[in-house]
């Protein structure tokens, strides 16, 4: 589908309200939905979407102009926009980046322990002559990755809309063109699918925080010049097809759950082979770092999303339970700890855990 061409930034403003952004972002096809006010979060389902049990795409509240379920309710309908800032004005934009053909790379920035030289770059062996002294974060990761190619890295690539997080990362934004490849989101730290440590890939099944959010950490500020992203460069296609980002075709909606007559899924169980899980996970509150922090709650979501492909948990409920122990123990990295979530929900499908004994 062509994207509009909105030149007309609100985000140059420091006074764009949430509105103005959301009504930019639709006019150059990014479907919106809201955030939380104050949050990097998708604002709150209803009180029957937290209860009930059904998956995001078929939730009633979407024909009804509700906005349950994050990114599965983003839309480009001015209506909707016109509904739900008019009557909630300080609520966030988030934009749903699968929908809109977007790639965004999250390069963080925040102070974690270096793993081995091997795990800096998924696939890539770095030759212990190498000079890797400084190395700290995921503008050091992107610039090797970046020089092994002879390309420039994205975070200093001015033709395209980077935008500066609160934390002190950055996000770089590209877009891609119609019949392109399509790509997963993914998180620096996984075992299983990323480009780079401390590098998140925002794109199918992820969303992305818009220009001129703001949270009590500050705002999020576009970098120089341009206001657009620009196409994604051909070797980063590359190097995201490589590391395993590559979707075939759009992702299947997750399977109803099948349940035998008269019986229900064994939540119960289900909780207590998470519960010890997300207590790992909560305990990282003790310590700001050096906890493990992302591999903890990389290892509760793969195997919530075994309970939620064999049929005992819904992914709203593990998600409920996932965000609120990482919200618990690392406040101020919801949308870090939100990715990590997707990305292992979405592995840990492919291998269903199917619980036997009693309930």
């Amino acid at each position: 589908m062509p994207r509009h061409r909105v030149t007309s930034v609100p985000q140059q403003s420091g006074t764009a309200s949430p509105y103005d952004v959301a009504r930019w972002c639709a006019g150059n096809g990014w479907p919106v939905h809201p955030l939380a006010t104050g949050r990097k979060t998708p604002a709150a389902n209803c009180r029957t979407c937290r209860e009930e049990q059904h998956r995001p795409q078929e939730c009633p509240c979407h024909s009804a102009g509700g906005w349950c379920h994050g990114f599965h309710a983003a839309t480009t309908d001015p209506e909707l926009l016109k509904e739900w800032w008019g009557k909630h004005p300080t609520l966030g934009v988030g934009v749903s980046c699968g929908p809109a053909d977007l790639v965004v790379l999250d390069i963080d920035a925040h102070s974690a322990e270096v793993p081995h030289r091997n795990q800096l770059l998924p696939g890539i062996p770095i030759h212990e002559n190498v000079n890797l002294d400084g190395l700290a974060s995921g503008f050091d990761t992107l610039a090797l990755l970046a020089a092994l190619r002879g390309q420039q890295s994205p975070a200093d690539d001015d033709s395209t809309l980077r935008v500066r997080t609160p934390s002190g990362g950055l996000h770089a934004w590209y877009q891609l063109p119609p019949g392109s490849p399509r790509y997963r989101s993914s998180v620096g730290s996984s075992p299983k699918v990323a480009l780079a440590w401390q590098v998140d890939v925002r794109s199918t099944g992820g969303y992305i925080v818009t220009p001129a959010t703001r949270i009590p950490a500050g705002a999020y500020t576009p970098v120089g010049a341009a206001r657009l992203p620009a196409p994604l460069p051909d070797w980063l296609a590359a190097e995201l097809q490589r590391t395993g980002h590559s979707l075939i075709s759009c992702p299947a909606p997750s399977p109803p759950v099948q349940t035998a007559v008269g019986r229900r899924p064994s939540r119960r169980r289900a909780n207590r082979l998470l519960e010890p899980l997300l207590a790992q996970v909560e305990a990282c509150a003790s310590a700001p770092e050096g906890t493990a922090f992302t591999e903890k709650l990389n290892r509760a979501a793969y195997t919530a999303g075994g309970l939620i492909a064999s049929g005992h948990l819904t992914d709203t409920q593990a998600r409920d339970l996932l965000t609120t122990a990482a919200d618990q123990a690392r406040p101020h990295r919801s949308q870090h700890s939100l990715a990590v979530i997707t990305s292992a929900l979405s592995a840990g499908a492919s291998r269903p855990l199917h619980l036997k004994g009693r309930p």
